[in-house]
Parts: structure tokens; sequence; C-alpha cells
């Protein structure tokens, strides 16, 4: 006996199934076939022409929130290279600049110097940290409210509603035939969104030099031919990313979304739609006559209305959702319309929506956040951050980089003395000049130096050199010992001689005839 026929004849066994009609429902169907054997048939396009969004105004908390964290953001970016620091008469005095021309980068009472640059991949590092924190707490809150694509596109929207109105004015326009009045729309309204791109770009540039100076540089056609390009570039950009391409570089050309679903899980705060409250949707009519069996959800739309990208939130998270929270704005605001309670819509984690599904009571939304995930991340983000602060305080502002002569490694002296080269680098990241003192420890008595600034005749186990503020300085150092005198190693030692005796030291070698 085989065994399908055991499992036959066996008690309780499924009955075996007939699958003629599903091979039956397979074969193909001689109308369609033919159509898609029609040699003039144009062939299947494997993309969707873009839909236009033409996102509705709309008032509340977060919309509130939004208009908010626009203004501080575009009023950091346009605003801070005019902030003026004093710094000395040695120093610039912008208050944030990073001056490429000199390798140093100012922040207010910071100075990062190239061999810092530690302190900017600790900047990079908590500003990632930071994402991956803000995603795991609350989903793509970072897109919805503080990403400038966001907020270059959310200033262009309110371009185009001074314009051409609000959505329907919009879309109407949209349809609308191109007569002299919409072409007066429309170049009024590019006008105004290449003048807000040629502003940005005008703003970034003026981070990397003196703002006053180089904007007039600019006017007088007088600055730097990198400046123009870099204008033309970011303007040209930005005119089009935010004027037209908007969602679509949200959802197709930013991998950021692809990124974050890996950090969001169950107990992520995220923007989400309350199906087994909405559903059944149907108008309110529809709900008095036969409550229940219609849900919350009226079918207004308005959710997809407000949506700057589109996304109907209904149909789940979907990679266009930026998680900006209008359509939470919208909702509420139906609700308090018609008499029913908010949070149809709403930040909820996917754990705490199963719980409500089951009949459990909403959980504020502060609470999701109290959770490990979140504590570790925020732990880690503020253990870099007190690092790098611990790290500014106690840095010292005199440093000594020594690089021993290797071609020759040493020469003879008519006397026998024996004489080794080294270049020295000397940092003074004070904004005043230093007199500082290099000598040399752990040589033989009788060792001297001088340098290319210094005579032989002058020669000491110490000497003194000015170095400017804020400079580096290099000095072509000589050291010698007397015939006989044992080589190895030794120590060269940097004291700036002011009140602050800052010293720094780098071990290096002394190369005879016996060491080769």
């Amino acid at each position: 006996m085989s065994v399908s026929e055991g499992l036959d004849s066996s008690q309780g066994a499924a009955p075996k199934r007939d699958w003629g009609g599903a091979v039956e429902s397979l074969a193909p169907d001689p109308v369609a076939a033919k159509r898609l054997a029609d040699p003039k048939r144009p062939p299947p396009s494997l993309y969707e022409k873009r839909k236009a969004v033409h996102n509705k105004r709309i008032d509340g908390p977060f919309r509130r929130f939004k208009w908010l964290v626009m203004l501080v953001t575009l009023g950091i970016y346009y605003v801070t290279p005019w902030i003026r620091w004093d710094r000395g008469p040695y120093a610039p005095d912008q208050a944030v600049l990073i001056d490429l021309a000199n390798r140093r980068f100012y922040m207010f009472n910071i100075e990062i110097w190239p061999h810092e640059f530690y302190f900017v991949a600790g900047l990079l590092i908590m500003a990632g940290i930071g994402l991956f924190l803000v995603t795991s707490a609350v989903g793509r809150a970072w897109c919805g409210y503080a990403c400038p694509q966001t907020v270059w596109t959310d200033v262009f929207q309110h371009v185009d509603r001074f314009f051409d109105g609000d959505r329907n004015a919009r879309i109407r326009l949209d349809k609308a035939p191109w007569r002299a009045s919409k072409t007066a729309r429309r170049l009024g309204k590019w006008a105004v969104y290449l003048f807000i791109a040629f502003w940005t770009g005008g703003a970034w540039i003026m981070y990397f030099a003196d703002a006053p100076t180089l904007t007039y540089q600019f006017w007088r056609g007088e600055a730097a031919p990198v400046a123009y390009m870099t204008v033309a570039v970011l303007t040209g950009t930005t005119f089009w990313l935010g004027g037209f391409m908007r969602e679509q570089v949200c959802i197709y050309m930013c991998p950021w979304p692809r990124i974050q679903a890996a950090m969001l899980d169950e107990k992520s705060l995220i923007v989400t739609y309350k199906d087994w409250r909405g559903e059944k949707r149907g108008s309110v009519k529809k709900a008095a006559k036969n409550p229940e069996e219609y849900g919350d959800c009226v079918d207004c739309l308005q959710c997809v209305a407000v949506c700057p990208t589109g996304v109907d939130i209904r149909e789940g998270q979907q990679i266009g959702c930026i998680t900006c929270a209008l359509c939470i704005d919208a909702c509420d605001k139906v609700m308090k319309d018609i008499g029913r309670p908010r949070g149809l819509i709403d930040y909820a984690t996917l754990e705490q929506c199963e719980k409500e599904a089951a009949g459990a009571p909403p959980q504020p939304a502060w609470k999701a956040l109290m959770r490990p995930r979140t504590f570790i991340y925020g732990g880690i983000w503020g253990a870099i951050g007190l690092a790098m602060l611990f790290a500014l305080g106690a840095r010292s502002h005199t440093d000594l980089t020594v690089s021993p002569d290797r071609n020759p490694p040493f020469m003879l002296l008519k006397d026998g003395s024996v004489r080794n080269a080294y270049t020295l680098r000397l940092r003074n990241m004070e904004a005043r000049p230093r007199d500082m003192e290099i000598a040399l420890q752990g040589l033989p008595a009788g060792a001297l130096m001088w340098t290319d600034r210094i005579a032989f005749e002058d020669a000491s186990s110490s000497q003194v050199i000015r170095v400017d503020a804020d400079a580096t300085r290099l000095v072509k150092a000589y050291v010698v010992l007397p015939e006989g005198s044992a080589t190895g190693n030794f120590t060269f030692t940097l004291t700036s001689l002011d009140e602050q005796r800052e010293s720094d030291s780098e071990e290096t070698s002394f190369t005879g005839p016996g060491d080769i």
C-alpha cells in the first residue's frame, strides 16, 4: 500500500482535492492571448507616471509644530554665518566658520585643528546615533520635520498656496489650458522658487568665509570661482528638488526610508490608522442608520488630502509616509466636527494597537518612549557628548611634532662630533603669539641644539622660539653630540613661556655611526 493510500484510508484523513478547476482557471484566455500577440500593441511600461501631490492646508498641533521647526531650522541656516564672536585680534570674528584656507573649524568658543579631526568624527557619530534614537522612538520624525528636503518642500508648498490657492484651486489650475493668467502665475511662482533657491546656495558659502566680506566680493564679481559654482549648483538642486520633485526624493532617491525599517520594531511609535475602530467605512448618514455596521471612519479622505507625499495612511505603513502627522490633525478635526473621539489616526506602537484591538484602553504616547532601547541609544549618545566635552576642556593648546631626517641619517663633523637634523612642527593654538621653549631631555652631557634661525655659536640644550597666534611654525633643528657619546632615544619638550605653562613632548632617536 502506498503512502497516499495509507493517508486516505486512515481515520480523519483529509479528502482528496480535485485540482481540475484550479488548472482550468490557469488556462490562457484566448481573447487576452490575442491582444498580447498583437504586434501593434505598445510594450508595457515599467514606470508609473508621477501623480502631482497638492496637499491641503490644515491647522493643528502637529502643523504648528512643523511651523516652529521650519522657522527655527531656516533661521539657524540663514542667520548663523552673520553672528559675530570676538576671539581677539588674531582670529576671525565669525561665530561659525569652516576656514578651509587655514584648515580650521570655528564654532563659537571652540576651534578645531586638522589633527583634531576626531572631534568632527565624534559629532558625525553623535548625529548618526541621534537619528537611530529618533527613528527607534518615533519613526521617521526626522523626515517629517527637520530633514532639509522636507523643510524646503514645505516652504515651496506655501509659495504654491500663495500663488495658486489651496488644494482644489491648484488641481483646477493644473488641468486648465495654458493661457495668460496661468502663465503669469507659473512664472511668478517659479521666480520665487528661484529666489529662495538662490539664497539657499548663497547662505551655504557664507559658512566658508567671512560673510560680510564674501557678500561684498560676490556682488562685485571678485569672489573665487568656486563660490559662484557652488551657488549655481545649490540653486539648481534646491529649485528642482524642492520645487518639482518633492515627494519623489523621499520615496525614490533617499536611502533613509530603507534603512530606518531596520530600526523600527513593534514598540516604536509610528503614525497608525486604527482599523479595528474605523472599519467598516461609511458616511455619517449611513452610520446613523446602521451604527453597529459602520466604524468611525467616514471616508472623507482628509488624511490623504493633507499628506505632503500623497499617502493614504489607512492602507498601513508605506515607504512614502514621512511621519509628519498632518493626517492626525486632519482626522482629529473631522472627529471633533462629527462628535466622535479623537485618535482614529494617532501615534501608537504596533504592540499597543494589538492590545487596543483586544479591548485595552489607549496608552499615553510618552510611555512608549520609556524602554531599554531608547535609554541605550540615549546613553551612548550622551556618553560620546560628555567624552567630547571633557576632551575639549582638557586639551592642550600647545602641540609638538618631530620628524627626524632620514637622508642622511647623521653627519660627522670635523671635530669628531655627530650631528642629526630634525623637522619640528610647533603649534600655538591660542589666539595670541607666544614664546615657546624647545628643550632636549635624555641625551648625554654636552648635547647642543640650534636651528635654521639660530646660529651655531648660540647653540645650547634649549632654545626659545616665538610662534604666531593660532599658527603652526616649522623649525629645522640640529642636534650635535660630542665624539664618543652614547646614542639612542631622547625627547624634545615644548613649553609655552606664559602663565599657562602648557607643554608637550615627543620621543625620537639620535643616530650615530655605530647604529648603522
